[in-house]
């Protein structure tokens, strides 16, 4: 049985993102998740709203920053009742810049794919997986990548040089480095056969990105006849 095939890369970088909370590669403090949290939604939101929103810091801290991001104007409030209801002010000159940091997640998946684009194999299957697909990671973190290939596609030495660019291009995206689990179909097959718990989790926790859904290759691997 052929093993599979995992290509990391531990170069040091002066930075990482978060796989949370990106915006802390440029907004370190609580500040980050609660922008986050308002940047999600135009509902006005309590503290205890931002605070189970944003996963991070007490509700305490998250009322300090949230009166402080009202008082440079970059939030509005509304006391009414004897609560207090906040919402981001995108009328704020700086909201655009915010709102850039706060989709930092997104941006990273779309420029992941336009190097996906840029093999010379069309995979069959791309998705992000692990701690930054489940967002409960930190800037210490890698990107996981699952590529599903077909049967056919070549594995020799230019597709390994692909792969080792593709997670020196995450790499210099990100600050954090990337694993890429490489699979043919029949390789897929191979795990479904030994009841590899990988592909439980690939399945559960995947962000597609490209080519098919994984539930389909998975569905289309076990009907594979075995020679």
């Amino acid at each position: 049985m052929t093993p599979t095939i995992v290509h990391s890369l531990a170069l040091e970088l002066e930075s990482t993102l978060d796989v949370s909370h990106p915006i802390r590669a440029v907004v370190p403090s609580l500040d980050g998740p609660v922008f986050e949290a308002l940047a999600g939604t135009t509902r006005p939101m309590t503290v205890f709203d931002v605070h189970r929103v944003a996963h991070s810091g007490s509700v305490n801290g998250i009322r300090k920053v949230l009166e402080r991001l009202v008082r440079v104007g970059l939030v509005t409030v509304d006391r009414r009742n004897n609560a207090a209801y906040y919402a981001a002010n995108r009328d704020h000159l700086a909201w655009p810049a915010i709102e850039s940091l706060v989709g930092l997640r997104a941006s990273l998946r779309t420029a992941i794919v336009r190097e996906i684009e840029q093999l010379s194999v069309s995979p069959l299957h791309v998705s992000l997986f692990g701690s930054a697909a489940r967002r409960d990671g930190d800037e210490d973190s890698d990107i996981d990548l699952l590529i599903v290939r077909p049967d056919s596609a070549p594995d020799g030495e230019r597709w390994v040089d692909e792969l080792d660019r593709l997670r020196a291009r995450v790499l210099r995206m990100s600050g954090n480095s990337c694993q890429v689990f490489d699979v043919t179909l029949r390789r897929l097959r191979e795990h479904l056969d030994a009841q590899d718990p990988l592909v439980e989790a690939w399945l559960r926790d995947g962000v597609h990105l490209a080519g098919a859904k994984l539930a389909d290759l998975v569905d289309q691997a076990r009907n594979m006849e075995v020679a």
